[in-house]
C-alpha cells in the first residue's frame, strides 16, 4: 500500500481539499487504483454538531455519516461514494481506543498515545485502503500542521513509511 500524504503550512484554508480532490481525479483518469482518506484532528466524533460558521458546512455521505465538505468534493471529482471509515477525527480514534481499553484488548498494559493512539490510526487508514481495494490512498490532513492536535495523526503517518 502506498500513501500520499497532503497537509498544509501555518495557515488553514488554503484549498488542501481541492487539491487532494484534483490529484485523486487525474491519478484515477490515469487508471491507479486509489481512495482518498480525510483527517480531522477536532475532538468531536464527527462534523455533525459543528457550528457551520466555525467549521463550514456539513455533508451527509450515503450511509449517514456527517463529514467535512472536502468528503463532498473527493466524491464529486471521483464520482463514486465514499463510506464514513474514510474521515478519521480525533474523536472517532480516541473512543475506538477507550472502547478496546474497556474491553480489555490491551491486556492491562497502559495505554498511551504512542503507539495505541498511533496504531488505531494507522489501522483505521489500512482498513479504508482495503476496503477501496485501493493500491494508493491519498490522506488529507486537515488544519494546521502546528496544531498539537494533529500531531498523534502525523506521527502515525510517518510510522507508515
Amino acid at each position: 500500500m502506498r500513501y500520499v500524504v497532503v497537509t498544509g503550512g501555518v495557515i488553514s484554508g488554503l484549498g488542501k481539499g481541492i487539491t487532494t480532490s484534483s490529484i485523486a481525479r487525474i491519478l484515477k483518469a490515469r487508471g491507479v487504483p486509489l481512495t482518498v482518506v480525510k483527517i480531522d484532528p477536532y475532538l468531536n466524533v464527527d462534523a455533525g454538531t459543528m457550528n457551520p460558521y466555525q467549521h463550514g458546512e456539513v455533508f451527509v455521505l450515503d450511509d449517514g455519516t456527517e463529514v467535512d465538505l472536502d468528503l463532498g468534493n473527493y466524491e464529486r471529482f471521483l464520482g463514486e461514494s465514499l463510506p464514513g471509515n474514510h474521515n478519521l477525527t480525533t474523536g472517532k480514534v480516541y473512543r475506538t481506543v477507550i472502547e478496546k481499553e474497556r474491553r480489555g484488548d490491551y491486556l492491562g498494559n497502559t495505554v498511551q498515545i504512542i503507539p495505541h493512539v498511533t496504531g488505531e490510526v494507522k489501522h483505521m487508514l489500512r482498513e479504508a485502503a482495503q476496503h477501496a481495494q485501493a493500491e494508493l490512498t491519498l490522506v488529507e490532513v486537515g488544519g494546521t500542521v502546528g496544531d498539537i492536535e494533529s500531531m498523534p495523526f502525523l506521527e502515525a503517518l510517518r510510522e507508515l513509511q
